[in-house]
């Protein structure tokens, strides 16, 4: 496994690698999430790269940055251990030098959900896949449902600038009590992970009524939050969303596939998650 840490090596190396390549970027702090997704990309590709990166582009002020989990050694034998061929984990200075003021701007998708709790998220992430999908000229890269708006506007990048790579969801990865796996799990006191799954038992409950036929949005919105607000702990629900798993834009009735998706707040900690209704 090569560990590289320019530009310049990362695209040298990548010239000459076997294909297909699998790319699976990350922010580190890597869990069974994580290697799902690697797992995937091995299986799948002759070359295997990972990235690791906390992109400060996509983090707002008073956000997470500095406290953001990292333990770059513990992730590289994880990836080591997964048979991963290159791992790319550039400076900030590398990703972003002196004078850099070139950003990919992602419209509408990006100013829903997160982007509206998060104004500025989505650019940040967008620039930094686009310039990983420039650097490392992928086949196909890999990213989990978990974030599933920011598989949206993946898709609708790649779709929009033409990028020769094709995109790949993979399910979400669950604890046995159904919490998303998430590196910012960690941040949760005992009470708060006691508390968490009541998330998933909330989307449960909308994939449940949708299943019995319910097609009603705002009756697919209502039961989420009926059931989150069983929960004591919560210290606040910024959205509940049945929304279009393309375009994002609420529904009225939902007629074809649909996400419904959640962010909520346990002390500081703030978790998102999400099903799919197809």
């Amino acid at each position: 496994m090569r560990v590289i840490h320019t530009n310049q090596d990362m695209k040298d190396v990548c010239r000459s690698v076997e294909r297909p390549v699998g790319l699976v970027p990350t922010m580190g702090a890597l869990h069974e999430g994580h290697l799902a997704l690697v797992r995937l990309a091995k299986q799948e590709n002759r070359t295997l790269a990972a990235t690791i990166f906390v992109n400060p582009a996509q983090f707002g002020p008073g956000e997470d940055l500095q406290k953001y989990p990292r333990d770059l050694e513990k992730d590289l034998d994880l990836l080591r251990n997964e048979g991963a061929d290159l791992v790319y984990v550039p400076d900030v200075e590398e990703v972003y030098p002196p004078g850099f003021d070139s950003w990919v701007e992602v419209g509408g998708l990006g100013d829903k959900l997160e982007g509206a709790h998060r104004p500025g998220h989505f650019r940040g992430v967008a620039t930094v896949v686009a310039k990983l999908f420039n650097l490392i000229q992928p086949d196909r890269a890999y990213f989990g449902q978990k974030d599933g708006q920011q598989t949206a506007i993946v898709r609708k990048m790649v779709k929009d600038l033409d990028f020769r790579v094709d995109v790949v969801v993979v399910p979400t990865v669950r604890n046995s009590d159904g919490l998303a796996l998430s590196s910012r799990n960690v941040y949760l006191t005992q009470e708060q992970r006691r508390a968490a799954p009541v998330i998933y038992r909330a989307l449960c409950a909308s994939s449940r009524l949708w299943g019995d036929g319910g097609r009603n949005g705002d009756r697919l919105r209502a039961e989420v939050l009926a059931t989150l607000r069983q929960e004591p702990v919560l210290d606040g629900i910024d959205y509940v969303s049945v929304a279009d798993a393309e375009t994002l834009e609420e529904l009225e009735q939902v007629q074809g596939r649909a996400m419904v998706s959640v962010a909520v707040r346990l002390g500081n900690t703030r978790l998102i998650d999400n099903v799919i209704l197809d």
